[in-house]
């Protein structure tokens, strides 16, 4: 009877005093001993309004019930749809909303439902899924500042692929230690596709000259990435790299003037397809032929492959010595080797220029190290 009073008195009592109504009815629910009988009704009542045409209503009801994990379900469901000041309570503190329900409503709502789920104290890998692949830059900023938010690997690389040329999701991506090495590459490229596009650089370099730079930026940005992450995440990566037209002569020889065997390895065991142990035992003391042989049915050229072999002699030598730095080792003594056999060969001396390109650059790192030294010494 109390009940039916109230649903009369309701289309006729001011928005003001049935948002207050809604609050009290709600509260009772939750915390007055009811027999089974009123509680239907009530049940009844706040569904009820639930069609309430003020907000002002429905947002009193949501506060009242949206926390508690005692709310009838289908209400919390109705009051997570409505409109966003409304449905703020239900998304961000239900307990009820299960995973398809927040995965349901992230597809079929806004961004400000969307952010409001990435807000939750707990978002679950899945949830966290379906954001990455949906979001916008702002829910995805949300998502990811959110400490209570459980990424998985392939999510923040589908963030990567899909908001990484936005500087906020970038900045907080890279602080990530979780950040999968294909992602880390990926934002290097939107990185690089930004400095590209500028006309102010454009316009100072030259945009032929700016494509050069750039280009070699991003691929000592891999060949860096790819020497700090652990063994189990190289071969993604490598895979990543060739799915992506970036596994290039010109990186391969990079890594290899470096002495990162691990990722080197990888790298041909990816391109030839042959087993990992024999690919490791050849490029550790294959002679000659065997180690031209296998550089060539990973796709490189003769004339290519050539450089290449003479690159893993030098790279083994290097590796005795761990008092003398690879890169430099490795470089300067290619160039010695090649700097009198001119060639008309255009790919062979691209990968000549990078070589000493390379060679310069730790020159010059050096000469920093030690002009460094030399000013502590003397202060």
């Amino acid at each position: 009877m109390i009940v039916e009073a109230f649903l009369r008195w309701v289309e006729t009592a001011k928005a003001g005093d049935r948002a207050r109504a809604a609050n009290a009815l709600g509260r009772a629910y939750l915390q007055s001993a009811m027999s089974g009988e009123e509680r239907a009704a009530a049940e009844m009542a706040m569904t009820f309004l639930l069609d309430d045409p003020s907000p002002k209503v429905r947002l009193a009801l949501a506060e009242a019930v949206a926390w508690s994990a005692d709310a009838p379900r289908t209400l919390v469901l109705s009051l997570a749809g409505d409109q966003p000041e409304v449905a703020c309570h239900a998304i961000t503190c239900s307990p009820l909303l299960s995973d398809g329900d927040l995965v349901d409503l992230a597809a079929r709502g806004s961004v400000a439902t969307r952010m409001m789920i990435a807000a939750r104290a707990s978002v679950s890998r899945p949830v966290s899924a379906a954001l990455a692949e949906i979001g916008e830059e702002e829910d995805l900023l949300c998502l990811l500042e959110n400490e209570g938010a459980a990424i998985a690997p392939y999510s923040l690389k589908r963030i990567a692929e899909r908001q990484g040329d936005r500087p906020e999701v970038r900045d907080l991506l890279l602080e990530r230690t979780d950040l999968p090495a294909d992602a880390r590459q990926l934002l290097a490229q939107h990185v690089s596709v930004a400095l590209v596009s500028l006309p102010f650089a454009q316009a100072v370099v030259g945009e032929q000259r700016l494509q050069s730079v750039v280009r070699e930026a991003a691929e000592a940005a891999v060949v860096s990435i790819a020497g700090d992450i652990p063994s189990r995440d190289i071969p993604d990566l490598v895979e990543h790299l060739r799915k992506s037209g970036r596994m290039t002569p010109s990186f391969l020889m990079h890594v290899l003037c470096s002495g990162k065997v691990e990722v080197f390895a990888c790298a041909i065991v990816d391109l030839t397809g042959c087993d990992e142990r024999r690919v490791r035992s050849i490029l550790a003391t294959g002679r000659m032929h065997a180690v031209r042989a296998l550089y060539e049915s990973a796709g490189l050229t003769r004339e290519i492959s050539t450089i290449f072999v003479e690159a893993t002699f030098l790279w083994r030598e290097a590796s005795r010595r761990p008092s003398e730095t690879i890169l430099s080792n490795v470089c300067g003594h290619l160039l010695d080797l090649f700097r009198d056999r001119r060639t008309s060969h255009g790919a062979v001396q691209e990968l000549l220029d990078m070589v000493e390109r390379l060679h310069l650059a730790e020159q010059r790192q050096t000469a920093r190290g030690y002009a460094q030294l030399t000013c502590l010494a003397a202060a």
